[in-house]
């Protein structure tokens, strides 16, 4: 064994970020040369349990990891998530519009891989919203209707798919399996202190039960806590706060009216005077929130407009005997994500409102960009970690201004949304876009990375769900273009009469399973 080879990894902090870089990290140890995993977690801190939303990716995830569908749906309350549903963001709420409502679904538009269809619905825009005409999955989500049926196997669909999960009852599951399956060592302890060789780089943390932990690679998984990355290397967190303001969230839980409820297959983000309202449908209750600024709300208010949503959302609901969790945070993420051997992953690396559910994905993406440049000595962490923190940058600053590009189309009245129309809030690289974008449809060339966070499509279901069309003649619509829409109604209704809703396929899980792949 030479000097300074990665041959023991050592996470500290539990929750997803963690138990997702223990399950990844060890069932592909063939990309850490079979390096030992062992993963430090604080006996007194609880899962924040907010952040209930995934992306597609997660299937892919969980796969890696060798977790089934049908054990994850089982223990994590887990239902089937197939985009997001705006309501009330585009128009002013004393409109006569204002109940309406646009989806941003994980399926691209129809025909995408081939031709940027847009261009060609705006001469119908007024007859049918951009994303039903474009996206059969829109109308599985007014339906309520799950992505697939019983017949596909675990994983696979007719439809993308991501899930709503209790983020409590996840953690634990990953850490069974990280355990019991995949070799990790888990210890429950405090760091008291974390202790530096000559050159800077860690070389063990002092836990009082379990005395010196020694590591090559550390992982910082502690959240807002921030142990390492902060506490210890003092790596500033750059915060957004100017670009984004929500600061705030109040959150809880609501138990169904009855068993038979529809559970809904999309996150609905309901926009409101300071902030905006998620809802989610998990098996056996509803996880709804507000998000909102403290410069704009006080905490009080944001729970009487909780509670006012909550009501009007299910009338017999006693709100009296609901527990209202209140949570801050710094909008922002890190100047440095990998620093000396130290890597910072979830929401130590930085975090931002869940607009679009983008915090465990971000996990995904940052463990995904570090299996794929893994150092096998240290001697190679300096570049590599200038190559992950630049991958890191961008992925962050993508995000911020999709986030953005929400608050900025938004016509609703109020300082709060005004001050998110001030050009000195929004990034010039998404005001140059949004210049472009009125003369033309966003396209593959806007985002040419090959792993964009969000690509074209998603900008077009935004701008176009925001009623943003561009100024520029409507062209003719040639017969393959009106097949491509003829197609996605086809598409479309006949989804609507195969599958079945979300709770009927997920009653059917919980009694048979899916199939194994």
């Amino acid at each position: 064994m030479r000097k300074n080879d990665i041959n023991h990894i050592v996470i500290i902090g539990g929750g997803s970020a963690g138990w997702l870089s223990a399950g990844l990290i060890a069932a592909q140890s063939h990309l850490t040369h079979n390096a030992k995993v062992t993963l430090i977690e604080s006996p007194d801190v609880a899962t924040l349990g907010v952040g209930e939303g995934t992306w597609p990716t997660m299937r892919k995830t969980l796969k890696t990891i060798g977790i089934s569908e049908t054990q994850f749906i089982r223990e994590c309350d887990a239902s089937f998530k197939q985009g997001s549903r705006f309501d009330g963001w585009c128009d002013d709420p004393t409109s006569s519009q204002s109940n309406e409502y646009y989806y941003h679904p994980f399926s691209l538009p129809v025909g995408y891989q081939n031709i940027n269809i847009a261009p060609y619905w705006f001469a119908q825009h007024e007859a049918v919203s951009f994303s039903h005409a474009v996206a059969s999955q829109t109308y599985f989500c007014d339906h309520h209707k799950a992505p697939k049926t019983h017949l596909h196997s675990d994983y696979q669909a007719q439809a993308n798919y991501g899930y709503h999960l209790d983020a409590g009852k996840f953690a634990h599951l990953l850490m069974r399996h990280c355990v019991d399956k995949l070799n990790v060592t888990h210890l429950l302890c405090h760091v008291d202190e974390v202790i530096n060789d000559d050159d800077g780089y860690i070389n063990a943390v002092s836990t009082g039960d379990h005395g010196l932990i020694s590591g090559d690679l550390f992982i910082d998984c502690s959240g807002h806590h921030s142990r390492l990355i902060d506490k210890h290397y003092k790596i500033p967190l750059q915060t957004q706060d100017h670009i984004l303001f929500n600061d705030r969230a109040v959150a809880v839980q609501v138990p169904y009216a009855d068993d038979q409820q529809e559970i809904v297959s999309y996150t609905k983000a309901t926009a409101q005077d300071t902030g905006w309202i998620w809802d989610i449908g998990l098996q056996t209750r509803r996880g709804v929130g507000m998000v909102y600024s403290s410069e704009y709300e006080s905490t009080q208010g944001a729970k009487d407009k909780l509670i006012s949503y909550l009501k009007t959302t299910q009338h017999e609901l006693d709100v009296s005997q609901l527990t209202i969790r209140e949570l801050s945070f710094k909008p922002g993420y890190r100047t440095q994500f990998w620093h000396k051997n130290c890597i910072a992953i979830g929401m130590s690396a930085g975090f931002i409102e869940p607009l679009e559910a983008s915090a465990l994905v971000m996990v995904e993406l940052s463990l995904n960009t570090l299996l794929a440049n893994f150092p096998t000595h240290r001697n190679a962490m300096p570049q590599l970690s200038k190559r992950f923190d630049q991958q890191c940058h961008y992925r962050w600053q993508r995000i911020i201004e999709f986030l953005k590009l929400h608050y900025v189309l938004s016509k609703r009245s109020g300082d709060y949304w005004q001050a998110h129309r001030n050009t000195n809030t929004i990034p010039q690289s998404l005001l140059d876009n949004l210049a472009l974008w009125q003369y033309q449809s966003p396209w593959l060339n806007d985002f040419d990375r090959a792993q964009e966070v969000f690509s074209a499509a998603s900008y077009q279901f935004v701008l176009y769900g925001m009623k943003h069309l561009p100024e520029f003649p409507q062209m003719n619509m040639p017969a393959a273009i009106i097949e491509h829409f003829t197609n996605n109604q086809q598409t479309a209704k006949q989804g609507l009469a195969n599958l079945p809703t979300n709770r009927q396929l997920l009653e059917h899980i919980k009694k048979f399973g899916l199939q194994p792949i």
